[in-house]
């Protein structure tokens, strides 16, 4: 989504600094996804099921929290860098939690022990 995002800000004329910020952000949490899960996956098979729960739930406050502090400082530095930083999230936002929705959809059905 991001590389599909870059031509239309050159294109559109949308500030870069807002691009710039939204995926930079976007990526840095996406880092911090994945060392939680791997995270996760180490505390679940030591059997330790509340770290395990414990390091997704700060993992996912903090990744809301880094994006939108990224967003409010570049809007704040420059109104529409903010606004351009803002829609691009929210785009890959949508376009996350679908591919995460048709993921689940098309994953084989686990069996119940």
């Amino acid at each position: 989504m991001l590389a599909f995002a870059l031509p239309v800000f050159l294109l559109a004329g949308f500030p870069m600094l807002g691009y710039a910020v939204a995926a930079a952000a976007w990526l840095a949490a996406w880092g911090v996804q994945l060392a939680a899960e791997r995270n996760v996956e180490r505390s679940l098979s030591g059997g330790n099921r509340r770290s395990a729960l414990g390091v997704l739930a700060a993992a996912t406050l903090g990744r809301v929290w880094l994006v939108a502090l990224a967003i409010l400082l570049v809007g704040l530095s420059e109104r529409e860098a903010g606004l351009a930083a803002a829609v691009l999230t929210a785009a890959l936002v949508t376009v996350h939690l679908a591919g995460m929705a048709l993921d689940r959809l098309m994953a084989p059905e686990e069996e119940s022990p």
